[in-house]
This record gives structure tokens, C-alpha cells and sequence, in this order.
């Protein structure tokens, strides 16, 4: 007999959020992205009523998209990417629960909006400027040690993992995130990035800039790419420290 579990979600909208049971037959290579789409094709609950189907965000199914995420007993992590029989076999029972990120608002179900994190990428200048680049000819080049450093940091993918285990992203707080932190490591090692780096230092030096980091260490720990955020947190730190020198010193001389 094929083995069965159960997912617990925390579903509903804002204000009306309960929990609710579907029982389902463990498959091989089963994550929660497939277990969400069986949901989807049949929702009947443990009860045995036909419900609204769970709703969740996917895309590409591979780790990529950022757009599945989750909270697995607790856990923030990709649905698309995590076992469910690892999961039954490390906790030992036959029900895991699976509820939305409490980071950012809730919309429906597991499914939230996360537009903060982006406008907070607006806010650093999380891009290269292209303008009249085919002008100008090559870029300079860039060396193969600082391609593979800023290739890991460039493959995250916003999926809020990192800001969801953080202690320091809450409503009282106007932390901008770890994955924010490092795209300003990110961009700022890029020659062209260079030229305005400043503009990116500088949100850095305000309230929930990067001296807002409680150093908890916990984005490190669930950050589904591996980035190496604390070691991001730490370098901008640093450059926050010698911009905020240079600003200081300037203003100094201005007022002579």
C-alpha cells in the first residue's frame, strides 16, 4: 500500500486564516509545488469536502524564479525544490504544515506580496547603467576572480527567504534585508557599477541600512542559492564606513 501524509495549511485571506487538511500519497521525487498541484486538480480536504483550491505562486519549477515561497514547519524555503519524504523522514511524523511568509502582506493562501523587495531594489540602484553603452564601445574588462565572486551573488532570485528568517524584518523596523544588502555588494563590484556607487552606499547609511543587521546569521542558513549574504553584510559594512568618512570629511571642508 502506497504510503500517505498529510499537509496542514494555513490558508485564507486577511483577518480569516485557518487551517486545513489534505491527505495525499507519497510519490518518489514528490516536492510541495507537485503536492500543490494535486491539491489544485482535486481539492477535497481530509474531511472529505470539496474546497477552493489552495492558492500558491510557481513558475519555473527549478529554482529560479523565486516565486514559490514558503514556509515548511516553519521553515522559509522554495516549494519547487524541497522533498517531501526528506521532510516526513526528518521530523519523524506524517504531517507537515505548510503556511505563507508572514514578512510581507498576505493576499491569498500561501501567496503574498512582495513588492517591497522590489522597490527596495529600486532603492539601492540595482542595475548597470546601458545608456548610449553600444557608443561607447567594449567594456572594461573584469577579472575572472571578481566574475565567479559576483556570479554567486548574482543568482539570487527575490524569493524573500532570506528577509523571512531575518528577526530583524518586522513591522517595527525599517530594515531593508540581507538579499538587498548584497545586490549593493553586487552592482558595486561591477566596473560600470563602480561610477555610481555612492548612490548605492548611501540608503546603506540611513535607518535600516546595514548597521540595522542583528548579525542572527539566519539568512545565511536558509538562503536556497547558497549566497554568502553574511560575507556581503560584513564587506558593505565596510564601505558604508569609509563613505560615511568621506561624507563627513567633505562636509568638513565645505564648512571651512
Amino acid at each position: 500500500m502506497a504510503k500517505k501524509f498529510t499537509l496542514k495549511i494555513y490558508r485564507g485571506v486577511p483577518g480569516k486564516q485557518y487551517w486545513e487538511e489534505f491527505e495525499l500519497e507519497l510519490k518518489p521525487f514528490y516536492n510541495f509545488t507537485s503536492a500543490l498541484m494535486d491539491i489544485q486538480k482535486t481539492p477535497i480536504n481530509k474531511n472529505g469536502e470539496r474546497v477552493t483550491p489552495v492558492a500558491w505562486e510557481q513558475g519555473c519549477l527549478e529554482v529560479v524564479c523565486g516565486s514559490c515561497s514558503m514556509l515548511v514547519n516553519g521553515r522559509p524555503v522554495q516549494g519547487c525544490v524541497v522533498l517531501i519524504d526528506k521532510v516526513l523522514q526528518a521530523t519523524g511524523t506524517e504531517t507537515i504544515t505548510v503556511a505563507p511568509f508572514t514578512t510581507y502582506p498576505l493576499i491569498k493562501d500561501l501567496v503574498v506580496d512582495r513588492t517591497e523587495m522590489f522597490e527596495n531594489l529600486k532603492e539601492i540602484q540595482a542595475w548597470v547603467e546601458t545608456d548610449n553603452a553600444l557608443d561607447k564601445g567594449f567594456g572594461p574588462k573584469i577579472d575572472p576572480k571578481v566574475q565567479e565572486e559576483r556570479y554567486i551573488l548574482s543568482t539570487c532570485i527575490s524569493c524573500g527567504c532570506c528577509n523571512e528568517a531575518c528577526p530583524q524584518m518586522n513591522k517595527r523596523s525599517k530594515f531593508l534585508g540581507p538579499a538587498i544588502i548584497s545586490q549593493v555588494r553586487l552592482f558595486n563590484a561591477h566596473p560600470v557599477g563602480k561610477l555610481t556607487a555612492k548612490e548605492r552606499l548611501l540608503p546603506m547609511m540611513e535607518e535600516g541600512g546595514v548597521t540595522d543587521c542583528g548579525n542572527a546569521q539566519n539568512c545565511v542558513q536558509v538562503c536556497p542559492k547558497d549566497i554568502p549574504l553574511t560575507e556581503s553584510i560584513s564587506l558593505v559594512g565596510r564601505k558604508v564606513a569609509g563613505q560615511s568618512l568621506r561624507t563627513l570629511l567633505s562636509t568638513d571642508d565645505a564648512n571651512i
